[in-house]
């Protein structure tokens, strides 16, 4: 416990409480869109295919998350085009897209291998060496997320359950995805200084999912998610400094305890309802 009050007098620790908080508000929210439009897999995808930017940023001295944001949008592109041209659905447009990016950003790798130890940290994060300017970075685009979220929330809302409706009344499908997409993309790069981009997809997708599970309203579940982002970061960067074990993990473990023992209580909730009450559904039918 003496460790635990020791890092909270270092302003390096502070900093890094304040990043996983924000980071966790935004993956809250962010997830709850993932969920609605089944796009976990292109979370997972995408923490992969922003390697080979971060590997290609690397070799030209430039910023590496803003190597991975550069390249993560490009691939969004790819995705869109793919899937626009109605040759593949989204999910295996996704995967053709993205099937090799991560073997790219290995080969590029091997041609310097002295950033080994600097590409380590991108996967897996390295939360205590967070600079002021990545905490600015991380309210920057919390702002810009719930900015384009809050004025395509009703757009994006009803295109996730009535897709066919929304075409009806002239919402521009491709360009909604889009948007979405980028946002999703945005949000996992801002949280890699955190949890790296491996451990990102737990923040972009347990949160929200342990919402659906306390509330079938998408505000509540919002709400819900970021609550829960937000305290997994806090209580994984305290049990980190705690027990000196890595950060990331800890704060992607916090997160699947929030789930397990939510989905506890719901089956226990369950187990006592009577026979054909209908429990909560916040995805959209398939």
């Amino acid at each position: 416990m003496r460790s635990l009050l020791d890092s909270f007098a270092s302003a390096t620790f502070r900093r890094a409480i304040l990043e996983v908080v924000i980071v966790g508000i935004t993956s809250g929210i962010v997830g709850v869109h993932v969920l609605l439009r089944r796009l976990p897999f292109f979370v997972v995808a995408m923490s992969h295919a922003t390697f080979p930017g971060v590997v290609i940023a690397s070799l030209l001295g430039m910023n590496l998350l803003l190597g991975a944001s550069l390249f993560g949008l490009l691939v969004v592109v790819a995705v869109v085009a793919v899937g626009t041209a109605q040759a593949l659905d989204d999910a295996t447009a996704t995967g053709v897209v993205l099937a090799g990016s991560f073997a790219i950003g290995v080969v590029i790798m091997s041609a310097r291998p002295g950033s080994s130890r600097e590409l380590s940290s991108f996967l897996v994060g390295s939360v205590l060496t967070v600079s002021r300017g990545d905490v600015g970075a991380a309210i920057a685009v919390t702002g810009l997320v719930l900015a384009v979220l809050a004025l395509l929330h009703k757009e994006l809302v009803l295109s996730a359950f009535d897709p066919i409706a929304a075409a009806a009344l002239g919402y521009p499908r491709s360009r909604l995805d889009a948007a979405l997409l980028v946002v999703v993309t945005i949000s996992l790069v801002v949280s890699i200084p955190a949890v790296g981009t491996l451990l990102s997809v737990a923040l972009l997708t347990v949160p929200a999912l342990t919402a659906r599970l306390w509330s079938d309203r998408i505000g509540t579940a919002m709400a819900i998610a970021a609550s829960i982002g937000a305290a997994s970061g806090f209580v994984g960067l305290c049990a980190s400094a705690l027990w000196r074990i890595a950060a990331g993990g800890a704060i992607a473990l916090t997160c699947s305890a929030c789930f397990v023992v939510s989905l506890a209580i719901r089956v226990l909730r369950d187990s006592r309802r009577p026979a054909g009450t209908a429990s909560s559904q916040l995805l959209p039918p398939r």
